[in-house]
């Protein structure tokens, strides 16, 4: 009974075995290359899948997701014979499972020495300021390069970036030097700027300032010139209303002579010819004042005595 057992457990291990063997199951977002007596038969897809144990075998499973390689820096000639560094970084994806297996023996290797070449190539046709200016056109130029040929690779490559541009040392230093000369120079034009737009503003402000000041004074003259004016039409208008004569106009230009006479410049005075008719008008109305003041100091009779108390006699 014995050997019977043995043999009824191996039955049961080989079963298990192949059961196990049988059924491959597939994660997501991956694939499996099957072969059968060493040549590609399909390719298995996520899920449960089932396969003749011991006959077809599991060559290689795929990761289809997108993967994100870093390269270490490669050292690069520029067109003016300086070396940098260029740190890569490559985002592909595997699009046929099939074709990465057999197509290419590596193709993570085969990646990376395709950019290596295609970027020294490149950066090769560009001087040392283009290709520090440069990154957008230097990835759509690797990227293209890697693109059509890692097609038949069963790639595709997404995007290419440059982490790092690294010159030589002297150039980042004369790099610097260069960068703060410019600053220095962009600070002093900014100050020169800054105080030639002050003065500007300065200017400005005192010719406004005098067009103000001179725009009241004209404005304050003006209404000075129209009271004046007002004033002389003031009086020329009561004057006439009130029809002087000739003696009240006598007496008022005695009274009008100090006043012309006033003032330290005034050395010389000269007396109008007209004053000699103003003193025979002015006489003239004190005597026929005097005439017609009687002895009680009235003309004709005699005055109140209301009146002479409020009118004292002239001497």
């Amino acid at each position: 009974m014995e050997p019977v057992i043995i043999v009824l457990i191996i039955l049961v291990v080989l079963v298990f075995i192949a059961l196990i063997k049988t059924i491959q199951v597939i994660p997501q977002a991956s694939a499996a290359i099957v072969e059968r007596f060493g040549r590609y038969t399909r390719t298995l897809n996520a899920g449960l899948n089932i396969v003749v144990p011991f006959i077809d075998t599991i060559r290689n499973r795929i990761d289809l997701r997108e993967q994100v390689v870093p390269f270490p820096p490669q050292p690069v000639i520029t067109q003016d014979n300086l070396v940098v560094n260029i740190d890569t970084v490559i985002y592909y994806q595997v699009t046929d499972a099939r074709a990465a297996t057999y197509e290419v023996a590596s193709y993570i290797q085969a990646i990376e020495q395709l950019t290596v070449t295609t970027l020294r190539n490149i950066i090769g046709g560009m001087d040392l300021e283009r290709t520090l200016t440069s990154r957008e056109e230097i990835n759509a130029a690797l990227r293209g390069v890697l693109d059509e040929a890692t097609g038949k690779w069963g790639i595709r490559v997404n995007r290419v970036e440059l982490k790092a541009i690294e010159p030589p040392t002297s150039i980042q230093d004369s790099m610097e030097k260069q960068m703060r000369a410019d600053r220095d120079k962009r600070a002093a034009i900014l100050q020169a700027e800054g105080v030639r737009q002050s003065e500007i503003l300065r200017a400005e402000g005192e010719k406004q300032s005098q067009i103000l000041r001179a725009e009241g004074e004209a404005k304050a003259a003006a209404l000075r010139a129209e009271g004046e004016a007002q004033a002389v039409r003031t009086v020329f208008e009561a004057i006439h209303a009130g029809d002087p004569d000739q003696k009240l106009l006598s007496y008022q230009y005695l009274q009008m002579l100090p006043k012309i006479a006033e003032g330290d410049a005034n050395k010389l005075w000269i007396v109008p010819s007209e004053i000699g008719d103003a003193l025979k008008g002015l006489s003239g109305a004190v005597g026929n004042f005097g005439s017609n003041l009687g002895g009680n100091g009235a003309p004709g009779g005699t005055v109140p005595a209301q009146e002479r108390r409020e009118k004292p006699s002239i001497d």
